[in-house]
């Protein structure tokens, strides 16, 4: 199938959605979704009518892949096998995009979170390796995620020198969500509009928005499980003015409300960008 490339405002595709989305498009016709992501692990190996459900959206819909469990960070040796077998069904289903998380998520065993990689010049360097032989397995550039963590691992450099100087070394794209630059920000005392603008526009690729639960004060567990709270939406209407449009979904995972409700999400991020193309064309900005 001709990869495809996402665009606009987009929804992750979960088995729970199927029957929603099959039903607004027996009384619409038509989905206000411009593309879909999918986490492959949840698919790989995929027969009956999954299998026939995930690919009848898939002709229809620009797909993303985002990898949950190929800990980057880790000192398991890379599962090539997987990334082999992840390719296949990158190329089966025409994405082009292939996303992971800069984590890790392994020791001896699988770990069931994302932990932080500490911030160091020797972590720099065991993931820039292991992100240069995943891009020549999958045959695409990946896009690396800043991810959310509630523990500051010790190291040499911030969160923000550490993201940049991976994606410098590494030559490959960002998966930008700005919720965890936001639950971060709280969580760790650092400043979400300074993250934010330290990011190199051109690395890219596409970008994460999700709700979350704020436990205490100076305390927010990434959830995806909530509906997106005002901060965070301004986040992104801010990075789409800095950093110009870019593709955004929607990741909800859990306590899913109508799909009336997510659909308005989706329309929010479309809303966001159709302003920030206004607002590039009065300035002669390119978006």
């Amino acid at each position: 199938m001709k990869h495809r490339h996402p665009d606009g405002a987009g929804l992750g595709f979960r088995r729970a959605l199927v029957g929603p989305l099959d039903a607004w498009l027996e009384e619409h016709a038509a989905l206000p979704v411009d593309f879909f992501e999918i986490a492959p692990e949840n698919w790989l190996g995929m027969g009956g009518r999954f299998a026939a459900d995930l690919r009848r959206y898939t002709e229809k819909f620009p797909f993303v892949a985002h990898g949950l469990s190929l800990s980057l960070g880790g000192f398991e040796p890379l599962d090539e096998a997987f990334l082999h077998r992840v390719r296949r069904f990158l190329d089966e289903h025409g994405i082009a995009i292939y996303s992971e998380h800069l984590s890790y998520c392994s020791d001896e065993g699988h770990l069931y979170d994302l932990m932080p990689i500490p911030f160091t010049e020797e972590a720099v360097v065991h993931v820039v390796e292991r992100i240069h032989r995943t891009q020549e397995i999958i045959g695409r550039p990946l896009a690396i995620e800043n991810v959310s963590f509630y523990a500051m691992p010790e190291g040499e450099m911030s969160e923000l020198e550490f993201l940049l100087e991976v994606l410098r070394r590494a030559d490959c794209q960002l998966l930008l969500d700005v919720n965890n630059i936001h639950v971060n920000a709280v969580n760790h005392g650092y400043d979400a509009d300074e993250f934010l603008r330290a990011i190199p526009a051109e690395r890219i690729s596409y970008g994460h928005i999700a709700g979350h639960y704020q436990q205490e004060e100076d305390l927010i567990i990434d959830t995806h499980g909530a509906a997106v709270i005002d901060p965070v939406w301004r986040l992104q209407s801010q990075a789409f003015e800095q950093h110009g449009l870019y593709p955004v979904l929607l990741e909800r995972d859990f306590n899913f409300p109508p799909l009336e409700e997510l659909l308005r999400e989706v329309g929010q991020i479309a809303q966001l960008q159709t302003a920030a193309s206004a607002r590039n064309s009065r300035s002669g900005t390119a978006g």
